[in-house]
């Protein structure tokens, strides 16, 4: 009976609530800010108008200062990982120690699988590349605001939906691939990695592309006025969410196969290896014989 009577109210609170949101559809009017959608869209890639002060330097990107603020968010808290929580890690592990060590070790394994050849530093590489694009991603949820040249408030974007930061991202994660394969394999390193001369384009690209999909969405429901009740937290949380996830996985497991591709030994020297192995068991089994 009493669970009857929960299901009956709950379906009673939600019918008054969508009946308050239609209320509040048709009843509120837009507030008109003089900014176009194109116009607002326009800006979300190119950053030309909503510009903030650097330092009292320069006019820059919005995109920029977030890349700023993470940037020194993850070193304070990779500090304080290091100085008072790695120290007290115990051999039966708590909660947090596990999560740690659990991130730790997909990436690691990651390196492991797809680079099996000189991969020491590939792990923490993308350990560091994941950890940025996801929590860099997640800037979008939390709407810090900053005031622009103009006067006007500005929410932080992701530091990746400008290309620029992609751009340098995929530029970063291609030299360190061309890095492991001048260690591997010398010139011929260098020459596997140059044949992949569109990687940084495309990896860059792709990134962008797909978290500014997630940007121009979430702003074109919040200015239509029949859907910014609601279901922007859901779109927004949704994009975001799907976003940082896909994209971390993406950019860390293409740049630990192409990582792996560079760093592989040439085939002739297992050839000649194999050979050598084939002559010394027929040696054995002659002298055996």
């Amino acid at each position: 009976m009493k669970t009857k009577k929960l299901s009956k109210r709950a379906v009673v609170g939600i019918v008054i609530l969508m009946a308050a949101l239609l209320v509040g559809i048709f009843l509120i009017k837009p507030v008109e800010t003089g900014v176009t959608l194109p116009e607002l869209m326009r800006d979300a890639v190119l950053h030309e108008e909503d510009r903030v002060n650097f330092l009292g330097i320069k006019a820059v990107n919005p995109a920029l200062i977030s890349s700023f603020v993470l940037t020194a968010a993850l070193l304070l808290i990779a500090g304080a990982l290091r100085i008072f929580v790695i120290p007290k890690f115990k051999y039966v592990p708590g909660k947090l120690q596990i999560l740690l060590e659990k991130l730790v070790d997909y990436f690691d394994s990651l390196a492991k699988t797809n680079s099996p050849h000189k991969n020491g530093f590939l792990g923490a590489y993308a350990f560091a590349a994941g950890v940025y694009i996801f929590l860099g991603t997640l800037m979008e949820l939390f709407g810090i605001q900053v005031i622009a040249v103009s006067g006007a408030s500005v929410r932080l974007p992701a530091p990746l939906a400008d290309i620029n930061g992609a751009i340098a991202l995929g530029c970063l994660s291609y030299c360190v691939i061309l890095s492991g394969g001048v260690i591997a394999n010398g010139t011929r390193g260098i020459g596997r990695a140059l044949k992949e001369f569109s990687l940084p384009i495309s990896m860059s690209f792709r990134l962008f592309g797909a978290l500014l999909s997630g940007l121009l969405v979430t702003e074109l429901v919040y200015s239509v006025i029949f859907l910014s009740f609601v279901l922007p937290v859901v779109v927004a949380v949704l994009f975001t969410l799907l976003h940082a996830l896909i994209q971390t996985y993406v950019l860390t497991l293409l740049t630990c196969v192409f990582y792996g591709e560079v760093t592989e030994p040439p085939e002739k020297k297992e050839k000649k290896k194999k050979k050598r192995i084939a002559k010394g068991d027929i040696e054995a089994e002659s002298l055996g014989g």
